[in-house]
């Protein structure tokens, strides 16, 4: 259950770049929840799909999302992991001799479903144009936002966003996903892993009321998926037999072909490429009349009279 957010961001973004998911870094033991290095070919496309997500994935990005509100140390926990990440980047580029580019720098995004103002204002943290707002920016030398999930306006663009939320806030995104066309390139990934996080939940037996009511509604969806994966099965496999069905008459006409075409040869000659043909074109029904008629063959000619019947009917 708490690695559904990592997994999610983890789907999303692996086209688009290097993710580097549940990442340890020096001194203590501590862990980057998803590090992600953006390809720069393939960045434009971040924001057409992924809206306000693909907006922060955009350059070099630590994604630190929790399921409930970040709490005072958990937020200054992720900022001490983004300073760390910054200062191995800074020993790498002195012993490579070379200046450290601030644009490889990652930024620290910390996605939170709720965050209390005093929490806010104790980090400094403050909106500034032209952002949408629920996101609001550390100092500058930190390179780090807080993104409050439940503050985002409810807008295509932070859908992806809405999904790591809680509450209403979460099934209003899902149910927004679920309206999303078939063939959308993320909506099917998304709802696996949400199907996923049901499961995981199901087993829990102290659950809170916003995990509860994730369950029922995701259930019907899980189930018409269900229903739907096994009409599918069902529509191959009767294609499939179909195919089998199908090969197996054309082989059985072939095989039948191959055995007049012997047997003629033996009875009146070699045929040429010309009878061979016109033999090849006949219905099974009319190579089993053949294969009767032409116990009675002296001569090509017979052969010939006998085709040129069949054309008349």
């Amino acid at each position: 259950m708490t690695n559904f957010p990592s997994y999610y961001l983890e789907e999303l973004l692996k086209s688009y770049g290097e993710v580097r998911a549940a990442k340890e870094i020096a001194g203590k033991v501590r862990q980057i929840d998803v590090w992600f290095s953006p390809d720069p070919q393939q960045s434009s496309d971040l924001t057409t799909l992924l809206g306000l997500l693909g907006t922060l994935a955009q350059h070099p990005a630590i994604f630190e999302p929790f399921r409930n509100a970040a709490s005072v140390e958990e937020i200054c926990n992720c900022v001490l992991k983004s300073l760390e990440v910054r200062g191995i980047l800074q020993r790498e580029a002195k012993r490579n001799k070379i200046p450290l580019e601030i644009s490889i720098i990652p930024k620290l995004w910390i996605l939170t479903p709720t965050a209390s103002p005093k929490n806010l204002l104790g980090f400094g943290a403050e909106p500034k144009e032209p952002w949408l707002s629920g996101v609001y920016f550390l100092p500058s030398n930190f390179c780090a936002a807080i993104v409050v999930i439940h503050q985002l306006p409810r807008i295509p663009e932070t859908l992806w966003l809405r999904i790591l939320g809680r509450g209403r806030v979460q099934r209003q995104a899902v149910d927004e996903l679920e309206a999303l066309p078939t063939e959308h390139p993320f909506k099917q990934a998304t709802l696996e892993l949400l199907y996923n996080l049901q499961r995981n939940l199901v087993v829990n037996q102290e659950l809170e009321k916003d995990d509860r009511e994730l369950i029922m509604r995701l259930a019907p969806l899980y189930q018409q998926e269900k229903e739907q994966a096994i009409q599918e099965a069902i529509q191959q496999a009767v294609q499939q037999y179909q195919q089998e069905i199908v090969q197996a008459v054309q082989q059985g006409i072939q095989r039948e072909q191959q055995l007049i075409i012997r047997l003629l040869n033996r009875q009146i000659g070699e045929l040429d490429a010309g009878l061979i043909a016109q033999i090849s074109g006949l219905s099974i029904e009319r190579l089993e009349s053949l294969g009767e008629a032409l116990l009675d063959f002296s001569s090509v000619a017979d052969l010939l009279s006998w085709l040129m019947q069949q054309e008349t009917r």
